[in-house]
């Protein structure tokens, strides 16, 4: 299993009225997490996107269980618990304020794409390689 947890700061932009987060930017958070356990494996999006492959979101499910507040510092635990099965690699989301409250759950789903032709692919083997030892 390939697991980390990144911190980012609730900025006032990202609130509502009410001053909790606006719903809509919890998949940015997941968005932070998943290129943050990338690099936590020495694997940049950057470097992905280099070898042809881009990974575009096919299915997101989040469960908001507490609202995130201005000024929180949120906690995103984002964990991949098996190699990416074919074409698609799934990923598991928690994210929790500085009191250790689980706020917010989420799941998503991508698959592997051709960057020049638009195709689904298989895992490349070089991502696949750089992975494997942690599930080993």
């Amino acid at each position: 299993m390939i697991q980390t947890t990144t911190t980012v700061r609730v900025r006032y932009s990202e609130t509502d009225q009410m001053g909790y987060v606006y719903y809509g930017n919890y998949p940015q958070y997941f968005e932070v997490g998943r290129v943050e356990l990338f690099r936590s494996v020495g694997l940049s999006y950057r470097e992905i996107e280099d070898f042809g492959v881009m990974l575009p979101v096919s299915d997101l499910n989040i469960k908001y269980l507490k609202p995130a507040k201005y000024d929180d510092e949120l906690f995103i635990t984002t964990s991949v618990k098996k190699l990416p099965d074919g074409v698609r690699i799934f990923f598991e989301y928690e994210i929790k304020n500085q009191d250790g409250i689980l706020l917010t759950t989420g799941a998503a789903t991508l698959y592997f794409m051709d960057k020049v032709s638009g195709k689904v692919i298989r895992c490349p083997e070089r991502i696949l390689a750089i992975m494997r030892p942690y599930f080993e």
